[in-house]
């Protein structure tokens, strides 16, 4: 369970930093600008599914009951409100440390990025908020990728 939960976390773990830039201070944080809880949870769910039946990902997805499935979700939905600057807890380990391990690869990485992509782009998410967010996931890959 707790590999799959990092597999799925692990695009979202620096998309805070885009939404606390300094002289921000009147602009709505990155949170707010993708809609709150509600609208995170709805991405959350999309994109599991995208994971989940993906060639290369399904793998981490694949015999989950269904309680780790909502243990899954909540563990995604909260990593991402707080990420973006929202009010919930995320209590989750560091990228590097949660991924060490798990062999995740460039191929995997890839399909993790398009699922993402499709994902915003099915709901419609402005490009200035798709362009902070896969920005601030591109930041991430030295933590996660393992393996060429």
């Amino acid at each position: 369970m707790k590999k799959a939960v990092l597999v799925f976390v692990f695009l979202f773990a620096c998309v805070g930093a885009a939404a606390a830039q300094p002289g921000a201070a009147k602009e709505k944080t990155l949170y707010q600008r993708l809609g709150g809880y509600d609208a995170i949870a709805a991405v959350s769910d999309d994109f599991i599914t995208r994971l989940a039946t993906g060639k290369l990902l399904g793998r981490f997805v694949v015999g989950l009951s269904d309680d780790s499935k909502k243990k899954l979700r909540q563990h995604l939905v909260d990593f991402l409100c707080n990420a973006t600057g929202g009010p919930c807890l995320y209590l989750g380990r560091d990228m590097k440390t949660a991924h060490t391990g798990l062999g995740i690869t460039e191929a995997d990485w890839k399909e993790g990025v398009d699922a993402l992509v499709a994902t915003l782009n099915k709901f419609k998410v402005p490009d200035k908020e798709k362009n902070e967010v896969l920005g601030a996931v591109s930041s991430l890959k030295k933590d996660i990728v393992e393996k060429p």
